[in-house]
């Protein structure tokens, strides 16, 4: 996808306009560094791609090829993260009480289960304990009424995985109590250092005057950050022993989980962490992370971004919405193989509960959405509530309807009194800063650029619905609101060969800030009838051919547009090259994103 900086508005054209397709507007993807010069010592058309990206000169593209654990920063660079570990390991030592406080999602879960296999390691038997609230009763962050239960059972140190960077008040209530407070968290801080919580430290990669290297870790990112710290200081050096280096190695895997299923962009760092981290995954020793790859189908085999992102993280996600948390942390953390095995069987039945809600909000959303008119030109922003809707599921199904509607969007519960609820936003909408223009109408919110949380009194949602429509029509434009694809460059058929697109694959992990690779294929002919496939034949397999080459492509869920289509027509396509394994022998097939006929 086109990426738009988060502090400037949409423009009203794509940076280069080139038609559209079937179901969308072209434009070539072109990086504020790219330049035409190929990368030294790799094909031409990973040259190309690279260089759309920005990146073309010798060292960064050995760096972004070949990543390398030497890429992680030091951990000590990250604002306040000495003071924070020197008193977690002094209550070690004393024997004193630690509560991990995290979130509920697979951010938060992941990092609660790095510090606690950290902390575990360091010592022992400590007495080490893990709290996650509960989405619908508590909901998102740090509780005051948590907080003060906590302590008067004996907690002395209470360490926030993924929360907490806006908790003033429950960050007093720990005071009040004598707990020292230690806040990780990388969602959007306070810009003025008087505005932070009153905590014993704080660690956050983007605190005001902050000169960390890398602002964009998400929370399992920060939790990694400060177990890698606390083995240092722990063993007084720099160079940790083997044991504890194998730990570290072994927690990347959770970390990758946090990275990919938060959504942060998958550079720098967060590249580092996922690419070795999913290297991790097929040979984890860690029991809980065990289970859940057997119970998801995917034992003993290679697990990209795709497969986290579509089967994994759902899973852990859906014991949040539907159940409680903690069962993921438990599954995790404390767990035998088989008990945890046992807990990733109930996330499967969760997981499909939850896509069955899901759908249903989803359509009923679109109804409403078209009936008010926020589907429309004139309103570029839905905001929803609704009594029937499940506060735990209406966040993925905003993700839902962004992809649908093109425009930012609020869906919340309605319990008669407060409706509580998320928002996912478009590139160049911060959600967070809209919210903040509307917080003398909320009860609490936060979150990030583009996704929140959210909760308003009743009486206050109507007020809430036309402020946010009004602060999104101001910076998204009309002609935003079209569906987009952009590709990386131009390809030649013949281009398509098995090394090439291998290489093309190196360039992963993709996702958010490192899209998948995407090539313009031109002047191709359809070389026989397309056909619908799959179950119910929703997908569509075609072949297309150019001089002596064919290629084979794959649209999903375009099945019904096997008609529209015939042998011999002309056809420009953009699609993503794959290596196929089918039958015992490798070979390039396609993923067809949009294509447009010839007409003359």
């Amino acid at each position: 996808m086109q990426t738009v900086p988060e502090s400037t508005s949409v423009s009203a054209e794509p940076d280069r306009h080139d038609g559209r397709g079937l179901t969308a507007l072209w434009s070539r993807r072109i990086a504020p560094a790219a330049r035409e010069d190929a990368a030294p010592g790799v094909h031409p058309l990973v040259a190309r791609v690279l260089g759309a990206r920005g990146l073309c000169g010798a060292e960064e593209t050995a760096e972004f090829l070949r990543p390398s654990l030497t890429g992680l920063h030091d951990p000590s660079l990250l604002p306040g993260v000495d003071r924070g570990a020197e008193r977690i390991l002094r209550a070690l030592r004393s024997g004193e009480r630690i509560i991990i406080y995290g979130d509920y999602d697979v951010d938060g879960v992941t990092a609660t289960a790095i510090l606690w296999h950290t902390l575990m390691s360091l010592r022992p038997g400590a007495d080490v304990r893990t709290y996650i609230p509960h989405r619908l009763d508590e909901g998102y962050g740090l509780n005051p009424e948590a907080i003060a239960t906590l302590a008067a059972e004996g907690a002395r140190v209470i360490v926030t995985v993924d929360c907490g960077i806006t908790a003033c008040e429950s960050a007093a209530v720990a005071a009040d109590r004598g707990v020292d407070l230690i806040i990780t968290d990388h969602h959007n801080a306070p810009d003025c250092e008087d505005s932070l919580p009153r905590a014993y430290a704080a660690v956050h990669p983007r605190l005001p005057g902050s000169a960390y290297p890398f602002g964009d870790l998400c929370g399992a990112g920060v939790a990694y950050k400060l177990a890698w710290r606390l083995v240092t200081l722990a063993e007084g050096s720099a160079r940790v022993s083997q044991r504890s280096r194998e730990l570290l190695v072994s927690l990347l895997a959770l970390a990758a989980l946090g990275v990919i299923a938060d959504v942060v962009p998958l550079r720098g760092e967060n590249r580092v962490i996922a690419r070795f981290g999913l290297g991790r995954l097929k040979h984890t020793p860690l029991a809980g992370l065990r289970a859940l790859i057997d119970a998801s189908g995917l034992g003993g085999e290679e697990i990209d971004a795709e497969r986290v992102a579509f089967t994994l993280a759902p899973r852990l996600n859906a014991c949040g919405r539907l159940g409680h948390a903690r069962e993921a942390v438990r599954m995790l953390t404390t767990c035998s193989y088989e008990e945890a095995h046992a807990i990733a069987e109930e996330l499967n039945r969760q997981n499909a509960a939850r896509r069955k809600i899901e759908d249903e909000i989803v359509e009923q959303a679109s109804e409403l959405a078209e009936a008010a008119g926020m589907t429309g030109p004139g309103r570029r922003a839905i905001v929803l509530a609704h009594r029937e809707w499940h506060a735990g599921v209406v966040g993925i199904a905003c993700s839902r309807l962004v992809e649908r509607f093109h425009r930012p969007v609020v869906l919340m519960a309605d319990d008669g009194e407060v409706c509580h609820g998320s928002g996912r936003s478009v590139p160049g909408v911060s959600l967070h800063a809209a919210l903040a223009r509307c917080a003398h109408l909320l009860e609490r919110w936060g979150g990030h650029d583009m996704a929140a949380g959210l909760a308003v009194r009743r009486e206050h949602l109507e007020c809430l619905q036309e402020a946010l429509v009004a602060e999104v029509n101001a910076v998204l434009h009309e002609a935003s609101l079209a569906r987009r694809i952009s590709y990386d460059c131009d390809a030649q058929l013949a281009e398509l060969a098995i090394e090439p697109v291998r290489e093309l694959e190196r360039l992963g992990p993709f996702g958010m800030g490192n899209p998948q690779v995407r090539l313009r294929l031109n002047a191709l002919a359809i070389a026989d009838q397309p056909r619908a496939v799959g179950k119910e034949g929703k997908h569509l397999s075609m072949r297309v051919r150019s001089g002596d080459r064919s290629l084979k492509l794959i649209a999903w869920r375009w099945g019904e547009r096997a008609g529209e289509l015939a042998p011999g027509m002309r056809i420009d396509a953009i699609v993503t090259p794959k290596l196929s394994d089918w039958g015992g022998s490798t070979s390039v097939e396609a993923e067809l994103h949009d294509l447009r006929v010839h007409r003359t």
